[in-house]
């Protein structure tokens, strides 16, 4: 936290609100449900050593909700924030922005509506009115981090992720800068451990969370997928999948991996099992960026691919060969592992 800012007491509540109302499909909130390291409920519970009081209003767990107007309607929680009678707070924001000014006499998206009008309060006005109040907020997902499927080339809405909204170089009024957690949908384990490292940022107990140019964890999202691939050592050797259900490197029928910042192939899905090239599928870049309309179409060798994977197979020929050998060498026991009467192992005993 910055020098001029303090941290809440062991006393405070941190709420955290949680916006799905972008353009979305809400995947990002299923996934997760399905993290395990920590998972929500351990978050929402204070089952974590030190983790200070968290308050989640989340659609999808939030047991305050209730009628419009009610006494537990959700949205009060929101309105609070922005009243300034909710400090401190973590927003959340879920899919991607639309750009209003496109919208006609419509809008694109919205979140509740108005007590005063009855009419509904857009996405942007929410994100508009609680940003400057925020301790910190994530952005969870692609949609929300850069736009995704809704912000492709020919769409109506104008939409964009929140960095661009909100401006690449906004920082909170704690000096966090937006947190990106791209995925398509996210990693479960990839939120719930950004979730709890601002946690613990928020109570004093871990330094800046450190992030890359573009604004994603560094220790989430600082290698490749190729990188962490079960599949890498074939492209090493020049052994390329010609089709789907081979064991070998997938470069060649779509795979982005080598360029990738992604840790899925490590991490896996669940409990380390699942994620795209360890189960076969390729990697379309999900997290990028650039994504989706730079890594199209998909299925097809990426233009790089056809270079590199040219470049390589002199080299893999060359290694396998020299692999043969040597492991035709090390495929042999030594020879002094025998039965008899002389001793040839070259001990010499002492005299």
């Amino acid at each position: 936290m910055p020098a001029d800012t303090q941290a809440p007491d062991d006393e405070t509540t941190i709420h955290l609100l949680w916006i799905n109302a972008g353009l979305s499909c809400d995947g990002d909130s299923v996934a997760l449900t399905a993290a395990m390291q920590p998972s929500i409920e351990e978050i929402a519970l204070g089952a974590l050593p030190g983790l200070p009081n968290v308050a989640v209003h989340w659609p999808l767990i939030d047991f305050e909700c209730g009628s419009e107007g009610g006494a537990d309607d959700f949205l009060e929680w929101f309105r609070k924030a922005d009243r300034g009678e909710l400090e401190p707070f973590v927003l959340v924001v879920e899919g991607s922005i639309p750009n209003e000014n496109f919208s006609g006499d419509g809008y694109w998206c919205g979140f509740g509506n108005d007590p005063h009008t009855g009419q509904p309060i857009t996405t942007n006005e929410w994100i508009d009115r609680l940003a400057p109040k925020a301790l910190g907020i994530i952005a969870a997902g692609t949609c929300a981090t850069y736009g995704g499927i809704h912000a492709m080339e020919g769409n109506p809405t104008g939409a964009m992720g929140l960095p661009d909204y909100l401006g690449w170089e906004w920082k909170s009024k704690a000096g966090l800068p937006v947190v990106c957690v791209p995925g398509c949908p996210i990693q479960p384990d990839n939120l719930s451990e950004t979730l709890t490292y601002l946690l613990y940022q928020a109570s004093g107990q871990a330094p800046m969370i450190p992030l890359d140019d573009k604004l994603r964890p560094t220790w989430l999202f600082g290698k490749t997928v190729h990188e962490g691939c079960d599949r890498a050592g074939y492209y090493e050797q020049a052994e390329f999948a010609e089709e789907y259900g081979s064991e070998k490197c997938l470069v060649k029928i779509g795979c982005w991996g080598p360029v990738v910042q992604c840790n899925v192939p490590k991490r896996g899905w669940m409990s380390g099992i699942g994620g795209c090239p360890n189960v076969g599928g390729i990697c379309i870049g999900c997290t990028m960026p650039g994504f989706p309309d730079k890594f199209m179409p998909f299925m097809d060798e990426p233009p790089g691919g056809k270079l590199s994977t040219t470049a390589v197979r002199p080299y893999g020929a060359t290694m396998r060969s020299l692999r043969r050998i040597t492991g035709k060498t090390l495929d042999k026991e030594p020879k002094w592992r025998h039965r008899g009467t002389r001793r040839t192992t070259g001990y010499q005993p002492a005299r």
